[in-house]
């Protein structure tokens, strides 16, 4: 399956260079808001104590770490397709 995605992508550099650009901004806004939430967090946190535990904190925890990993994905569908398109430029016909 993965072969057949990167076949697709890699003999269509238009749609590879389309999806680096949706892939870079949805890591750009997500990153964004992972650092604007984190700040939020840790003030939280820190004005509150464990007490923000019982109040929902663990759960928006828990919704930080998957933003982050939400991100992290983004960036790799990002770097994917950049390799295609350079690996794409710099063959040798």
């Amino acid at each position: 399956m993965r072969a057949r995605i990167v076949r697709y992508l890699a003999e269509r550099a238009w749609l590879s260079f389309i999806l680096m650009g949706v892939a870079f901004f949805a890591f750009g806004v997500a990153s964004l808001n992972l650092i604007v939430t984190i700040r939020a967090n840790l003030e939280l946190f820190y004005d509150h104590g464990i007490m923000v535990f019982g109040d929902g904190g663990g759960q928006q925890l828990l919704e930080l770490l998957g933003y982050g990993y939400l991100s992290m994905a983004f960036y790799i569908a990002a770097k994917a397709c950049e390799k295609l398109l350079v690996d794409r430029l710099t063959r040798k016909d």
